[in-house]
């Protein structure tokens, strides 16, 4: 399970930001693109994991965002979301262009005031 692994370098990226500011944090943020191979509830499944090896941790949660596929198409200069797995613009060009839908990031640390 990669899940594992991901919230592990998620915990030691926040370590090299905040590194005395840890037992601050409270809620992580995530955004996953659809095509970044990252379910949720297996995200969920592995943080919780983590935090049992973790108790430093425990008053942390996370939260993800599952973010659209959106391709852009250079011949109308349209941005569509993707369905189905179809990359095909609105304007009924295919296009390879994705300019979302890649993506892990961090995308907000709430901490404790």
């Amino acid at each position: 399970m990669h899940e594992i692994s991901l919230v592990r370098n998620i915990f030691r990226t926040l370590e090299e930001e905040f590194p005395t500011d840890m037992n601050r944090i409270r809620g992580i943020y995530l955004k996953a693109g659809l095509l970044s191979n990252v379910q949720p509830i297996l995200m969920q499944n592995a943080f919780a994991a983590v935090l049992d090896d973790e108790p430093k941790y425990q008053q942390t949660s996370l939260h993800v965002e599952v973010l659209p596929i959106l391709i852009h198409c250079d011949d109308c200069d349209k941005t569509t979301e993707v369905q189905q797995y179809r990359f095909v613009c609105s304007c009924g060009k295919p296009s390879r262009n994705v300019v979302q839908g890649e993506e892990l990031l961090i995308s907000k640390v709430e901490f404790e005031d």
